[in-house]
């Protein structure tokens, strides 16, 4: 196995994810139990209640680009955010994908350069916050 796969497993372990590799980059998912709908019609779409991560670009000290997207729900925002702050992690942007969902649900983008094993253990940290 590769020490990228390796290192990819390790990380999807961390956040309670399913990891695969793809072109040298890492990517994570993992979905929210929420209940939702849009337009009065229940969804578990991926592209509704997703968490995903992708880490790539390591360099020699063991550094990558960290990269993170969450649904979340109006009530977890500051918190979520307050926790990723604590983590010298960058909230890149927040907005809503959907219109006439309930509930309410926004989407939160973040980021960082670090090793990737300390990024997945810091979001693991913050997305304890969550429901």
């Amino acid at each position: 196995m590769s020490a990228l796969r390796q290192l990819c497993n390790q990380f999807a372990r961390i956040v309670n994810g399913q990891p695969s590799v793809m072109n040298g980059v890492c990517f994570i998912q993992k979905f929210r139990n929420i209940d939702a709908t849009i337009l009065g019609r229940r969804t578990r779409s991926p592209l509704v209640l997703p968490t995903f991560f992708s880490f790539e670009s390591i360099d020699r000290q063991g550094r990558a680009l960290n990269l993170g997207e969450t649904v979340i729900l109006q009530s977890e925002i500051n918190p979520f955010i307050s926790a990723l702050r604590r983590g010298r992690i960058k909230i890149t942007a927040f907005h809503n994908h959907w219109l006439f969902e309930n509930p309410r649900l926004f989407y939160i983008h973040f980021q960082s350069v670090e090793n990737p094993i300390i990024f997945a253990r810091k979001v693991a940290k913050a997305l304890k916050v969550l429901r």
